[in-house]
């Protein structure tokens, strides 16, 4: 039997939407906020040989330039005031709720309610700021190196750094004003934006190669068909749930006597959604990002990392395979799904899994579920990610049809249609009250309208 928040559910009218004033005013915000951040990825760096560049991305597209470039939604291509994306704050961020997991100060802040929330926002910042000084500066002198600069200095390296680094820091703001007053997560519609505005550049450049020849017309229907089997695979797993039964015992009230009631506590397969596979790919961009705008005048050790772990290579699939595991666990387990935090909840709520003794029993048997879960979910994550990159390295496939620019897409849209849903529910609450039938009431009695 369907559950009361199912029927709602069901009963529930996308033709609403015309009549949720509020919620359109959230979706056109985040809208233009998104058209604020498309605009500035053509807003270049000073300072930059616009036709050197252009030279060099069309030689790079093929390799890590054109990861680099759909992280950034193009603006690397472009060298935009954006030129760095969200992914410095994003390094921070996981940095930081990694490091909550760990230090106890930290661990001590994050339960202090929303005083601690604010200082844990406070010390990302300051991570945001660093990482991506780090990485401007670092990016100003490989330009340099590269012979893709006017007039190369230290005016030119001051005037890239403050420009990036602010550019990095008003998209960090972007994004925290979308999720506040928008629809959706900030961080994640920003990257999702950023990828799909550059797929049908990608997709044209993709045909092209069929019509003349560089890739047969077989491959190109195998591929595309591909495409639409992992994106189904993809909305199907990120779905997928291990429910763990839950009881609740009778319970006294003044005079009035409750029964117990039973509920499920979902476990998704994929906790941690597409943060192991972002974060493994920042871990493999940074030591290279420096070395891709430099040309040929890298040392004899990045030389050997961009041998060995460039895009495609033996050595750059498995250690990327073994990130994505690592931090699906890892993230999982401190972050995203701590069974002794859910442990405690159930037992101050009262309710037991039945069976399991409350407490440490219970947060021993929900690691126990929860580590063989992530199997499957881990799993899935590495084979996402992975096979759309061997093939895409054999058959000189865009980037933006990888592994996981496909997670990051299903995985946003899911999302931000999940939160449309949940205004259009409160929006319509009363309604779909009344078409479920969730009153109560008999048969024949109409029940009072509200106005």
């Amino acid at each position: 039997m369907a559950s009361a928040a199912e029927q709602m559910a069901a009963n529930m009218s996308w033709a609403a939407l015309g009549k949720a004033t509020e919620l359109r005013q959230r979706i056109f915000f985040t809208i233009g906020l998104l058209i604020v951040y498309r605009l500035g990825t053509y807003i270049p760096v000073p300072g930059i040989d616009g036709g050197a560049l252009r030279d060099f991305m069309e030689q790079a597209a093929s390799g890590l330039g054109g990861i680099l470039t759909m992280f950034t939604g193009g603006a690397l291509g472009r060298m935009g005031i954006f030129a760095l994306g969200i992914m410095p704050y994003i390094s921070a961020s996981i940095i930081i709720q990694l490091l909550t997991a760990m230090v106890p100060q930290l661990e001590q802040l994050k339960k202090e309610g929303e005083q601690g929330r604010k200082k844990i926002n406070q010390y990302t910042r300051y991570g945001t700021v660093f990482l991506a000084t780090f990485q401007a500066y670092g990016l100003a002198v490989s330009l340099e190196a590269g012979g893709l600069v006017h007039d190369p200095g230290w005016f030119f390296r001051a005037a890239t750094v403050v420009t990036l680094v602010g550019g990095t820091m008003f998209l960090m703001w972007l994004g925290e004003q979308i999720t506040a007053r928008g629809v959706g997560n900030g961080i994640s519609l920003i990257i999702f934006v950023g990828i799909i505005a550059e797929v049908p550049a990608a997709m044209a450049q993709f045909l092209a190669s069929g019509r003349s020849g560089a890739i047969s017309p077989a491959v190109i229907i195998g591929i595309i068909l591909m495409m639409i089997g992992l994106v189904m695979f993809v909305v199907f797993m990120e779905r997928a749930l291990r429910k763990i039964h839950i009881q609740y015992p009778r319970r006294q009230v003044g005079m009035k006597v409750y029964d117990g009631g039973s509920s499920h506590l979902p476990i998704k397969v994929n906790p941690a959604g597409v943060i192991p596979a972002i974060f493994a790919s920042s871990l493999l961009l940074l030591p290279t990002t420096i070395s891709t705008f430099s040309g040929g005048n890298t040392g004899p050790v990045m030389s050997t990392i961009l041998a060995y772990f460039g895009p495609g290579q033996p050595l750059y699939l498995l250690f990327f395979s073994g990130m994505i595991v690592f931090f699906t666990y890892f993230y999982t387990l401190n972050v995203s799904f701590k069974v002794d935090d859910v442990a405690d909840n159930l037992k101050n709520q009262n309710g037991f899994v039945p069976g399991i003794r409350p407490g440490q029993k219970t947060a021993e048997y929900l690691e126990y579920v929860v580590v063989r879960v992530l199997v499957l979910g881990s799993g899935y994550l590495a084979l996402v990610a992975l096979l759309p990159e061997i093939l895409r390295s054999q058959l000189a496939i865009p980037f933006y049809f990888g592994g996981t620019s496909v997670l990051i897409v299903v995985s946003v849209t899911m999302d931000t249609i999940q939160q449309v849903q949940s205004h259009l529910l409160a929006h319509q609450y009363e309604g779909l009250i009344e078409k479920s039938n969730l009153r109560g009431k008999k048969r024949g009695r109409k029940s009072p309208v509200r106005r």
